[in-house]
């Protein structure tokens, strides 16, 4: 398969061949920087882990150019740090057992650029190769411009596919901003209590960002395991560990919903219970 980028990366663990790989996936992740797809889709790579029938993949969009650095990488290129995020990508997926991990090398700028068609058309190429039933995605409400620019040329290119083509499942996830505000009729809870240790482990692979000054791995565990326990103040826990998330489905059954549109009602949801809360006492 041809990308954009000349640098553009696929990586197959068990080596099988790229078509085969794809088509044995069924939950696939796009997120924009290495580690996103193991901090926001755990749930999805939990799910396949040594599933004979189920398979995980994962595309991930920027080349990591733009890291922050300070301890021992704070003297490294941009170059240099981008070769060392790219085999961080790859370690994930050894370890995770990925059918798949696709990085398309882009920088951010051209994320954010809403002119710039050729993510979106990459993005593309590898989902329609794929048969993946549930698909994960960075969340409308992340403060990350870079999560943003990616998750809408992610859903441009999901809406371009075949009806028979399109994921049964469609998840937002938490990053940057959690997802703990929504109302919980209007949330979804993944499950991410599978292979603790496989949790952090994955988490640790990124020795480039947690050395480098971002404990992703304690932060994301802690916000998991606060997530199962703030469900539900009536009732003991029902998973140790959880991942919130947004079904995304109406966005492409109903092409004529904006992502803008569909966001801001859930936000007015919130607020409308916030008032008949107060209004109550």
């Amino acid at each position: 398969m041809i990308f954009s980028k000349k640098e553009a990366d696929i990586y197959i663990p068990d080596q099988t061949k790229f078509r085969d790989a794809t088509h044995r996936t069924t939950h696939l992740a796009i997120g924009a920087h290495q580690d996103d797809l193991e901090i926001f889709a755990y749930h999805g790579i939990a799910s396949c882990f040594d599933h004979e029938s189920k398979s995980f993949g994962g595309i991930t969009i920027t080349n990591g150019s733009g890291s922050s650095r300070t301890g021992e990488f704070a003297d490294h290129s941009d170059k240099w740090m981008m070769a060392l995020r790219r085999e961080e990508q790859r370690k994930a997926a050894d370890l995770g057992k990925y059918s798949f991990v696709v990085q398309l090398d882009y920088e951010s700028s051209e994320v954010k650029d809403g002119e710039n068609l050729h993510v979106s058309n990459d993005i593309l190429k590898v989902l329609s190769a794929c048969s993946a039933e549930t698909i994960y995605l960075h969340n409308p409400a992340d403060k990350h411009p870079t999560h943003i620019g990616v998750l809408k040329k992610s859903l441009d290119a999901l809406r371009k596919l075949p009806e028979g083509m399109k994921p049964k499942k469609l998840y937002a996830c938490e990053v940057w901003r959690d997802l703990d505000w929504l109302l919980d009729e209007d949330k979804v809870a993944l499950d991410a209590s599978l292979y603790p240790d496989l949790a952090s482990e994955l988490l640790k692979v990124f020795r480039t960002q947690i050395a480098g000054g971002k404990r992703y791995d304690l932060a994301t565990l802690g916000r998991r395991r606060a997530n199962a326990t703030y469900y539900n103040s009536h009732a003991a826990d029902a998973e140790t560990e959880l991942t919130w998330a947004i079904d995304l489905m109406p966005l492409l059954r109903d092409p004529s919903l904006t992502l803008e549109g569909f966001t801001l009602s859930l936000v007015d949801r919130f607020r409308m219970d916030i008032k008949k809360q107060l209004k109550g006492f």
